[in-house]
């Protein structure tokens, strides 16, 4: 369950109509302090936590003081216009952003109470248990088994018998088994655009993650295929811890148990996604999923 900071209740406004494409108006102001509602207590520990998280590149602070947290084994959909810091908060959880020049962190962040943001955080084994999936599908130029047995040989698995089980077992829990089981020598660029993403969540899936997060994962995707990526998601947070980014609230309200709205770099609210759909808190959050700006 996503905790919050205050306990404070917050008066309910009238259920907003989801309307994706509606026209954009004018840009509101600055996001309003977070002021989520209270939700039930939890004894289990989070699997994912921010604390007071800040971010800048350079001089430009990106993510401002985000507070939030994660339950083990469900899925947060994290919404909002583009540059609201969506996605850099998203790398910030298995340490991508410090591939990018010049950005300084602030708070804390934690992964199964392990600090991420640690100088003695072992960064690799840190993306080994917080896998990421991006926003177009990026195979390998090898073959559909080589890609999926990547990560396995970088961690020291050589046995053919083992990595033949554990890539039959990825590619299954990733639901493209069958469209490839005949074909596993063939490069991965021959498959299409949504095999291929499967094919890539399988290759995340195969080095064992405890969170899988997701850029976008189904954009890039026509329908059909869209489909099938939020049916396997669905699947896989019964084992997994599972983050995503998403511009499509009809998406979101489908697939996660959780929403959080984002904007300018602040956290305006994170709920329940069937409360933070049909009654948000924030005035300014009615306004960007009603399709009055975004």
């Amino acid at each position: 369950m996503v905790r919050f900071e205050d306990g404070a209740a917050r008066p309910a406004v009238a259920p907003p109509a989801v309307a994706q494409d509606a026209p954009p108006a004018a840009a509101p102001g600055a996001a309003e302090e977070v002021a989520p509602r209270p939700s039930a207590a939890t004894s289990a520990a989070p699997r994912l936590s921010a604390r007071d998280f800040s971010l800048y590149y350079g001089r430009h602070q990106a993510l401002k003081a985000i507070r939030f947290e994660v339950e083990d084994r469900s899925v947060t959909a994290i919404i909002g216009p583009s540059g609201c810091g969506k996605s850099t908060l998203l790398r910030s959880f298995n340490r991508m952003n410090d591939l990018i020049g010049g950005v300084r962190t602030e708070g804390a962040l934690h992964v199964s109470g392990v600090d991420v943001l640690s100088p003695a955080t072992d960064v690799v084994g840190l993306r080994r248990r917080v896998g990421m999936v991006f926003q177009r599908p990026n195979p390998f130029p090898k073959s559909i088994f080589d890609n999926v047995a990547y990560g396995l040989r970088l961690l020291g698995v050589r046995r053919r018998t083992e990595l033949e089980a554990r890539v039959e077992a990825s590619l299954k829990r990733a639901a493209i088994w069958d469209e490839v089981k005949d074909r596993l020598e063939r490069s991965a660029l021959q498959l299409s655009g949504g095999q291929q993403q499967r094919l890539c969540i399988a290759r995340c899936l195969a080095v064992e993650p405890e969170v899988i997060l997701m850029d976008e994962p189904a954009s890039a995707l026509d329908p059909t295929a869209t489909a099938r990526i939020e049916e396997l998601i669905l699947h896989l947070k019964e084992r997994y811890t599972i983050v995503i980014v998403t511009h499509n609230m009809q998406q979101a309200a489908r697939i996660s148990d959780h929403t959080a709205f984002m904007l300018m770099g602040e956290l305006v609210e994170v709920d329940t996604t069937r409360r933070l759909f049909t009654s948000p808190a924030k005035k300014i959050t009615e306004e960007y999923i009603t399709g009055r700006f975004g």
